[in-house]
């Protein structure tokens, strides 16, 4: 497994207890010893569980954080990802802004991105959601 940059939907199974998703994360932790994702997906898993009023996942979120590594928006992945953008948008393909930017992070960093979603050229990917 390469090192990679987690997706908010990928964190987003493994703490819904996806059993492919949680094999993964256990395998790259054996590996590399800590999960890397973004501040956006920091913010989307907090705000999405802190709207919920779903306190005990809240704490079971902060704890996990404490494998991760936080990665957070530069002027080179911001640059990165309204280039992106422009790409994608004059080929009529559109995708959420958050996706974009942690795109951004992703490449900026040389980082695979671990996605449930369409991949995005010059971009590798891998979905930890599919079956083992």
């Amino acid at each position: 497994m390469k090192e990679s940059l987690s997706d908010t939907h990928i964190l987003s199974y493994f703490l819904k207890g996806d059993k492919a998703v949680e094999e993964k994360v256990k395998i790259y932790l054996n590996l590399h010893g800590r999960i890397t994702i973004s501040n956006l997906t920091y913010y989307e898993i907090l705000s999405g569980l802190e709207y919920k009023e779903a306190y005990k996942q809240i704490q079971k979120f902060e704890q996990f954080m404490q494998k991760c590594t936080i990665l957070n928006l530069t002027f080179t992945s911001l640059k990165i990802s309204a280039k992106t953008f422009g790409d994608l948008k004059r080929k009529g393909i559109t995708i959420g802004t958050a996706d974009l930017l942690i795109t951004g992070i992703a490449i900026e960093h040389q980082l695979q991105l671990i996605t449930n979603n369409e991949p995005i050229q010059g971009l590798e990917i891998d979905n930890w959601k599919k079956e083992l």
